[in-house]
């Protein structure tokens, strides 16, 4: 178990700034069913707008924005969309496909931090605040392109870039569209928000990906929303001046005139600029969500979004496709060895599939990395579980799933990470997750070694029961697999 080409590379130590802020956490073994019923007592549930406003949070890591970027988008589109007087239909899809208007990022990751050996997230966020004009791109390309390497893989990544750009753009913006289009159907919106978040891309002048579209052919959510995005980056970066001046430069180029004007006159209110940044953003935007939607949701959504948004983490690497629902699937399995209730397998599946939501805040260039990771890419790597507790806590009922899911890579000896908690502190529904994910991942292909088989994947990992993995999990780990065979 401690060979760094089977094992995770990431397995070992913890995460220094992590450890510092241990979270008390519930017993080990707490009964069957208990998180549920707890959750149930503390209120009905999420709304809409607060399961997906949190959960908005790791579109931004996976596009390095900071964080809040999607909400405070949804926010001027909706004062954008209420200035032009949209009817209560238009602004509930406006406030979703703002709020989600990057589901489909996740899917060009690995092709975007390969076409320019670089960190995929950083590209991202500089390119957003890139110029729109060819010299400028060109500029872009010579800066970010291979930044750093070697001056010899450097100029490879460079001419690549130069030769395949056009078509790069296109694969890029079309594999980002559709999962994003695909995203939106899961959650169970309409074709309104789905065309909205595929058409993110497109330019008024018809200069954009994926399908070139100009003026009033790109859904009107859309243009809206591409207008919201500029005003945050260029905000969060040069106050309202620069905001107001990065949407005047794409003013008929990239933007809508009609709504850079709408955007224009309300910039001149000192009291848009403070709603935009206050401190109660997320609150104020909860407040402004369709009445509508508004009820705490039912478990068979809260299921949908779970299994959407683990595709989305599962999206930044083409080695783990279907990985958070494969672990979702054991996980479940070894539950029902273990005699846990019905209310309490669902709970814990959920768990299971958002797991590596945090994922998205990691670099396609270590998660695609084929040799071992240095220290400061392994720091990198192990912040992804923090992640995945930081988001999945902002939902205030989902506090106990958010702790169990987040400690997916602890061990009972206290060696992993990211807070390096013991068998003290790591209840029966992490200690599963944590069977499951390193079996799925063993049995899997990686960029570092080829997949295991069952039999293999299971003995290694008896060889850490007692010190990494619990032993009643892998007993019933080994009869799941047997029930289950291979899939």
């Amino acid at each position: 178990m401690h060979d760094p080409q089977i094992m995770s590379r990431a397995a070992d130590g913890a995460d220094a700034e992590a450890s510092a802020n241990v979270i008390r956490l519930a017993p080990a073994r707490p009964r069957p069913g208990a998180a549920p019923r707890a959750a149930a007592r503390a209120g009905n549930g999420p709304r809409l707008g607060e399961l997906l406003g949190a959960l908005s949070l790791a579109l931004d890591l996976g596009e390095g924005h900071p964080a809040g970027h999607a909400q405070r988008s949804c926010w001027v589109g909706q004062q954008v969309g209420r200035a032009l007087g949209l009817k209560t239909s238009q602004l509930r899809e406006l406030y979703y496909a703002a709020l989600l208007k990057d589901a489909g990022g996740s899917a060009n990751a690995a092709h975007v931090s390969g076409a320019f050996l670089a960190d995929d997230r950083r590209l991202k966020h500089e390119f957003s605040a890139a110029g729109t004009s060819l010299p400028a791109l060109v500029r872009f390309v010579l800066a970010r392109a291979g930044e750093r390497l070697p001056w010899a893989a450097r100029m490879r990544a460079l001419l690549h870039v130069a030769h395949h750009g056009a078509g790069i753009a296109r694969e890029v913006a079309a594999l980002r569209a559709g999962r994003g289009a695909q995203v939106a159907r899961q959650l169970r919106f309409g074709e309104g928000v789905a065309d909205a978040i595929a058409s993110l891309a497109e330019h008024w002048d018809g200069s954009g990906e994926p399908e070139g579209m100009a003026g009033e052919e790109i859904p009107l959510c859309a243009r809206i929303a591409a207008l919201a995005q500029v005003v945050d980056v260029f905000h969060t970066r040069g106050g309202p001046r620069g905001a107001r001046e990065a949407v005047a430069r794409r003013r008929g180029r990239t933007l809508d005139p009609r709504l850079c004007d709408t955007f224009d006159a309300l910039s001149r209110d000192e009291d848009f600029w403070r709603g935009l940044m206050a401190e109660d953003l997320e609150q104020r935007l909860l407040e402004t969500e369709p009445a509508r939607l508004a009820e705490p949701l039912a478990d068979d959504y809260l299921d949908d979004v779970a299994s959407a948004f683990g595709q989305v983490a599962d999206a930044k690497s083409p080695w783990t496709e279907r990985h958070s629902e494969r672990v979702a699937l054991v996980a479940d399995q070894v539950c029902a060895g273990l005699g846990l209730e019905d209310d309490q397998r669902r709970w814990l599946r959920r768990g299971a599939l958002l797991h590596d939501i945090g994922k998205l805040g990691v670099s396609s260039l270590i998660l695609e990395k084929a040799g071992p990771l240095d220290p400061w890419e392994r720091a990198e790597m192990q912040r992804h579980a923090l992640h995945t507790e930081q988001i999945l806590g902002r939902i205030a009922s989902f506090g106990a799933l958010a702790r169990v899911a987040g400690a997916h890579h602890e061990k009972l000896d206290g060696s992993g990470y990211p807070r390096g908690l013991d068998a003290r502190h790591l209840r029966l529904e992490t200690r599963i997750i944590t069977a499951a994910d390193i079996y799925d991942a063993l049995t899997t292909d990686r960029p570092w070694r080829r997949a295991l088989t069952a039999q293999a994947a299971l003995a290694l990992m008896g060889e850490s029961v007692g010190s990494a993995l619990d032993a009643d999990c892998h007993a019933a780990l080994v009869s799941a697999v047997d029930r289950l065979g291979p899939f």
